[in-house]
């Protein structure tokens, strides 16, 4: 016989309580526990644990499990391939996350509409109507007569649909408008969100069917929902952007079948979102040459060598405090970087306020852009401009040396093709170099030969 109690569970990390507290002890979140009702079913102790012998695995040796070779399907968009790690695996779970307005849809829909010219594809959709979607497709321009489209939360619903079709391709759009009746909370909630990507996991599984899952987003950036979501998906995809902004950046920030480091970009216009096959020509395309407090850095993301102008800005202040601002890099990096040039180069910045800025809403974390952020405080602090066709690739260690940075080879290359004449790069990657013909290669090794390369007065 099925017995019901009364639990409380933390909309946020799905921690469950027998009592309602304000502040969720395994999360910290407050305000967050909600009452659900749970009903379990009495077993009887003999059915306990009973497995079926005949569909059970068998553990073997891993010398003697053979490999298979795991399909891609293209999605004619070589920018979501990039990132998808070549294209999308058959029976993959892929998660896309960004803010609302933010693109997801949209780019959704645009491989929907490409897939079904030669597989058969399913839209599920709970927050459009199906006219909705032909609206917004005809605005794309890429309509197609052989795209499924579904309006529908019911997930038992969704599930004879897809039984009826057994598509190739699933889209849910979104994962927190869709319910399991048996579920007694409401949709969206962390057991809902929970129950239905484990049953959306087991049909792509079993049918092999490639899903893409659209999440929201909480006002932190986090995916909504319990943290466990991430951990179910095969791929997770962050869909980044300035609405005030045309372009759009999109993250793999998990991935089983390929890097987690790849970065897509796009461009949206009225007819959609356009790839943009070299980034790097837009990041630079306004920047002003031979101006303090401007440097060129060659990172990396993924892949990918992206060439993305640093701004400084350095003012006195007559506040005790200065300012320490950093859009597009850690802020606590930028701290840490002036304090290492005011104890090795002397410059005393203690009553000036600081701004750092990434031009073009990229955000950069790795370690090669350590110099140029330097180069820019340095240039901006003493008012002396630097050669409009360097770029500046190395690490920055506490005690003012130049440390080596990975895949020099690459970021040299992409330099080189975007016309730059100097790199400064650090020493130690000088050997087994193979430079381009048409770039002047400059090893340092610490900041002082640095400066001394890169500020013309």
């Amino acid at each position: 016989m099925a017995k019901a109690k009364n639990v409380f569970e933390c909309m946020a990390c799905g921690h469950e309580s027998p009592k309602w507290m304000g502040r969720c002890p395994n999360c910290g979140a407050w305000n967050q526990m909600e009452e659900k009702i749970v009903h379990k079913e009495t077993k009887g102790r003999g059915t306990f644990g009973k497995v079926e012998t005949d569909t059970r695995q068998r553990s073997q040796k891993l010398e003697r499990v053979k490999k298979s070779h795991t399909p891609r399907t293209k999605t004619q968009s070589p920018e979501f391939d990039r990132v998808l790690g070549g294209g999308i695996v058959n029976g993959s779970l892929i998660l896309i996350g960004g803010d609302p307005g933010i693109g997801k849809s949209t780019i959704l829909l645009q491989t929907a509409l490409a897939l079904s010219e030669n597989h058969e594809v399913l839209y599920v959709s709970g927050e459009e109507s199906t006219e909705q979607i032909k609206l917004r497709a005809d605005r794309l321009l890429e309509a197609s007569d052989n795209l499924n489209v579904y309006s529908e939360t019911n997930l038992y619903y969704i599930h004879d649909e897809i039984k009826r079709l057994d598509p190739d391709f699933l889209i849910i759009d979104s994962i927190q408008t869709i319910f399991n009746p048996d579920v007694t909370s409401a949709p969206g909630s962390v057991a809902q969100v929970r129950e239905c990507t484990q049953s959306l996991m087991n049909i792509a599984k079993s049918g092999n069917i490639a899903t893409f899952i659209v999440g929201h987003v909480t006002k932190d950036g986090q995916i909504a929902g319990p943290r466990l979501l991430e951990h179910m998906v095969d791929t997770v995809l962050y869909f980044e952007g300035d609405q005030h902004h045309t372009y759009r950046m999109l993250r793999a920030v998990k991935n089983r079948f390929g890097s987690t480091n790849e970065m897509g970009m796009f461009e949206m216009k009225n007819e959609g979102l356009k790839e943009v096959l070299n980034p790097s020509e837009i990041f630079l395309e306004e920047r002003s040459k031979n101006v303090p407090g401007s440097a060129i850095v060659a990172t990396m993301e993924g892949t990918r060598a992206l060439l993305v102008e640093v701004q400084a800005l350095v003012t006195p202040t007559h506040f005790h405090n200065p300012r320490r601002m950093a859009t597009g890099v850690d802020h606590n990096r930028l701290s840490l970087l002036m304090a290492v040039l005011e104890k090795s180069e002397g410059l005393l910045m203690q009553q000036h306020d600081a701004y750092i800025k990434v031009a073009g809403g990229v955000r950069l974390d790795e370690p090669a852009v350590d110099l140029s952020i330097v180069v820019s405080i340095a240039s901006s602090f003493k008012g002396a401009s630097i050669r409009g066709d360097d770029c500046f690739i190395g690490e920055v260690g506490l005690t003012g040396e130049v440390r080596r940075v990975t895949k020099i080879d690459q970021r040299l290359q992409e330099a080189a093709k975007l016309g730059f004449n100097r790199a400064v790069i650090p020493a130690s990657n000088m050997s087994g170099l193979n430079v381009p013909d048409d770039i002047e290669v400059v090893s340092v090794r610490n900041l002082k030969d640095a400066l001394k390369m890169a500020i013309s007065k």
